[in-house]
């Protein structure tokens, strides 16, 4: 269809292949039009020009008022959620600091983000957030999330679970040369641990596989790179799909990026941004340049939508216990033997000697916990080297697992097989010391610290308090849930671990059991209600919600990396607490343990301070300065006190902990967080978006109507059959729907695909036909004044931008223009519903006018008004008339 007259810029048109767009010149044969953030040339025989306010004002026609109102909603309703992402599906009531970190992220295509958010201020939320408007417009199809093997079925379960997104999860068995995972799936999760083996050919069908549109990498901490060590298999594995090209936008989780080597952290940065950071490069520009990279927001500066702080301080108790006669003798014979092994490894070299301190390094670790986890690993010991000196008397290699490849559980459990499983001999008589110490500890017939544990809970907590407990070891673990059982009844208690199964649990009927259980459904249970007590090891320490019910926590051990500490109390001071959170502490302190806990307390308080003195931003810490230390530090550190009287520990634990919070470190966190990106409610607050979901009802409800069809309401929610023309657009259609909610709240089967918002597909196709309707000019009964529907577009394309048209209203109030958001024009319009529609009409005032008195004013300040864009150019896109007011100026 030709053209028949010239177009002028700025005049709406349609293309059959682009889509619909804006005219930027006509020149005569083609035409240059913007579609969206591309600019193309295109034959004048192929565009057609639509409807447009310019079109109705020349014309003098009306539009039907209901169609006009809905289309404005729907314009509205899409420039809130493309900034913003508010009316996005999640289940979770959402907060500013997400919201902001949504905005801040999709402002640019392709992105390259770290988000270095505290622990519990819902990175999965913001992860969905910043997918759902990407995935419902298109920009991604291809997404990958790489995660440590444990929180991925989490992942899966979450993105689902809060925002209806189904990822195919990564199982080896699923991948194989001739059945290519990689080639059907667009939507993945999957353990990066898992990935970086290659014996399968795993990495490598990977790496030949189509790009991704997004690659998201959770715990990145893991991607670790070292002068001399080299990558980790997690850090090439990401290296790699960025050499081959095969990632395009790149988002990182992590709550500690730096890990006490700048290397290490400009290496992790080097894959974000390879243009800003190399781990060879100068310190200090590099860190001038976070901001363009980095997130970080912490608990203290978090609010919720009225400017109240979110989270309240975590209190502290300490719990005090002293061992019986028995547990003293046992204890000073096993510190005699420990130091005697110590001293014979020292006269040894290389291999052999790290085998030795390895074992007794762990076997401290394991009796601070319980005489019970280390008189199990005493007695397996015992029948492995009776076994080893009947066979041979060679030295068996050990090793922990790289920490930066495997979560604190992993760890855990590795120490817990160390005794058994390292032949090497710690002294000549070990055997006859192991058989004298193993005695000792079975004339321990109750142990102090659980007895304290009972009688805290029952002096300390109201008698339905839910309680969650923490400990290291599984066999620890057996303990306690015992003692909870014979105290509070069976049934009262349950667990979670790594393996998901407990050895040694007595049953009601006496008989000792192994019992199996995956962790969601303990957590479940807990939650639910269902049991007072959970007692978990570091497993539920990461990827486990426990904050619904409970807010008391007990540290049955002391982990000896406090960075635990923030994983373990993070699973209840988190996103979803209603309540202040209890910690309580059991120690002993007449143990070496306790008192290199207290010197530790006290040097991480006066790096607060110091720190503290020179930011502006007041924030916990510790977390960074621990995890910049690293693990062997807190290792060297309650393994080599042992032995020292009070007088020489105090010395000898200054000389050990120098470099911890040094001034190079305190420089480093001080330049690091003075840097990041961060949410201010004081500069954002008042950009905030005061919508959410029940604000789209009206628009739904009016958009359905308009196809005859009638909303019924019943108890489990909205009922509607699905117009024909709807059905026509996409085959996933349902003829009926039942129980639809604009709630967040809502649980149950199949909540998620019940919850309406942008990402249903039923509201989605309803969101485009009502943005296409050809209405932009129309009488609406309510309205007291004019209002004018702007469009507010870059001028500069090219610029990668996710949101690069913005809508806004203008009215008059008291002779004066008034600019409103497009959050504020949506609760304009919902107010304003016509009643009647007046059929076809024409108008005979002269509303240009009007239109030009709006638009210049609102043009005056139109930078403020969109600070996003680079060069902001607004149009005229639509006017609504009172029925009570003339339009003329």
């Amino acid at each position: 269809m030709t053209t028949a007259r010239r177009l002028e810029a700025g005049t709406p048109v349609h293309h059959p292949r682009h889509g619909n767009g804006r005219v930027v010149v006509d020149m005569g044969a083609t035409s240059i039009v913007r579609f969206g953030g591309a600019v193309e040339q295109v034959l004048a025989t192929e565009i057609i020009e639509v409807p447009s306010l310019h079109s109705a004002l020349r014309n003098g026609s009306l539009s039907d008022p209901t169609d006009a109102v809905i289309r404005a909603q729907a314009l509205a309703i899409g420039s809130v959620n493309d900034q913003w992402g508010v009316f996005s599906r999640s289940r979770v009531q959402l907060l500013p600091h997400q919201l902001w970190v949504c905005r801040k992220v999709n402002q640019e295509w392709p992105f390259r983000w770290l988000v270095a958010d505290d622990v519990g201020l819902g990175k999965t939320i913001e992860c969905g957030l910043v997918l759902m408007p990407l995935i419902t417009s298109g920009r991604v199809r291809r997404v990958l999330i790489l995660a440590p093997a444990k929180l991925v079925p989490q992942w899966q379960f979450r993105l689902k679970d809060m925002f209806d997104i189904r990822l195919q999860r990564y199982v080896t068995e699923a991948d194989t040369q001739r059945g290519d995972f990689w080639a059907t799936a667009s939507m993945v999760v999957a353990s990066f641990h898992t990935l970086r083996d290659d014996r399968r050919g795993a990495r490598q069908r990977l790496l030949d596989a189509d790009p991704w549109d997004l690659v998201i990498v959770d715990e990145a901490h893991h991607l670790g790179v070292d002068e001399r060590a080299g990558e980790t298999l997690a850090y090439s594995l990401v290296s790699d799909l960025e050499e081959r090209s095969k990632i395009n936008s790149l988002l990182f989780f992590t709550g500690t990026p730096h890990r006490g080597k700048d290397y290490g952290f400009f290496g992790l940065m080097h894959l974000v941004r390879p243009d800003l950071f190399d781990p060879d490069g100068d310190k200090i520009e590099q860190l001038s340049q976070l901001s363009k990279v980095m997130i970080r927001n912490n608990k203290a500066t978090v609010t919720d939508l009225q400017g109240q702080r979110l989270f309240k301080p975590v209190s502290v108790f300490s719990r005090e216990y002293g061992y019986s006669t028995e547990e003293t003798l046992f204890y000073r014979t096993l510190s005699e033997f420990i130091l005697d092994g110590r001293a014979y490894a020292g006269t040894l070299d290389g291999r052999a000697q790290t085998a030795r301190m390895l074992v007794l390094v762990t076997l401290q670790k394991l009796a601070a916990s319980s005489i019970a986890a280390v008189r199990n690993a005493l007695r397996k010991r015992r029948v492995m080297l009776a076994d080893a000196v009947n066979r041979s008397n060679g030295d068996a290699s050990i090793a922990l697992p790289d920490e930066e490849q495997v979560t604190f559980d992993d760890l855990a459990e590795a120490e817990e097989a160390i005794p058994s499983s390292a032949a090497v001999m710690l002294m000549e008589d070990e055997i006859q010391r192991l058989d004298e110490l193993v005695a000792l500890s079975e004339g321990v017939a109750n142990e102090t610290k659980i007895e304290r544990l009972l009688e805290m809970i029952g002096e300390d907590f109201a008698a339905e308090e839910p309680v969650l407990l923490f400990t290291e070891y599984k066999a620890t673990q057996a303990l306690v849930v015992n003692a909870l059982h014979r105290q509070f009844g069976f049934g009262s208690a349950t667990f979670i671990n790594g393996d998901e199964r407990l050895d040694g649990l007595e049953q009601a009927s006496g008989v000792t059991k192994t019992i199996s259980q995956p962790r969601e459904h303990a957590a479940d249970a807990f939650n639910a209600g269902k049991l007072r007590f959970l007692v978990s090891t570091e497993a539920g320490g990461e990827g486990i919600d426990l904050q619904e019910r409970c807010a008391v926590l007990v540290h049955v051990d002391m982990p000896w990396n406090p960075m635990r500490l923030h994983q373990r109390v993070g699973r209840l001071s988190r996103y979803g607490q209603t309540r202040p959170v209890s910690v309580y502490i059991l120690r002993n302190p007449q143990t070496v343990e306790a008192r290199i806990w207290d010197l530790l307390n006290e040097k991480l308080e006066r790096i607060q301070l110091a720190l503290s003195s020179v930011m502006e931003e007041q924030e916990d810490i510790s977390q960074l300065v621990i995890g910049m230390a690293g693990n062997s530090l807190f290792n060297e550190l309650f393994s080599g006190g042992q032995g020292l009287s009070n007088e020489r520990l105090g010395a000898w634990f200054d000389q050990a902990t120098a470099t911890l919070g040094g001034r190079d470190v305190v420089d480093t966190v001080r330049e690091l967080l003075g840097n990041v990106s961060r949410f201010d409610f004081q500069q954002v607050g008042k950009d905030l978006p005061k919508v959410d979901l029940p604000d789209l009802e009206k628009f739904f409800t009016q958009t359905v109507g308009r196809h005859g069809r009638r909303i019924f309401r019943r108890d489990e929610g909205l009922e509607i059959k699905t117009p024909d023309e709807w059905k026509e657009r996409s085959y996933a259609l349902r003829d009926k729907y039942e129980g639809l909610v604009f709630d967040r709240n809502l649980r149950g089967t199949n909540a998620a695909s019940r919850v309406l918002g942008v990402g249903h597909l039923l509201f989605d196709i309803a969101l485009e036909e009502a943005r296409n309707l050809p209405s932009s000019l129309a009488c609406v009964d309510g309205l007291v004044a004019p209002l004018l529907v702007v469009t507010v577009e870059d001028e500069v394309t090219g610029t990668g931008a996710l949101v690069h048209r913005l809508i806004f209203g203008v009215t008059e109030k008291e002779g004066k223009a008034e600019v409103l958001r497009d959050w504020e024009l949506l609760h304009v319009l919902n107010t304003n519903l016509p009643k009647s529609s007046p059929g076809s009409a024409t108008v005979d005032l002269e509303a240009a006018p009007t239109v030009e008195r709006l638009k210049t004013a609102f043009d005056a300040d139109l930078s403020s008004h969109a600070p996003t864009l680079h060069r902001p150019v607004s149009w005229s896109e639509m006017l609504l008339i009172p029925n009570s007011q003339p339009a003329s100026g």
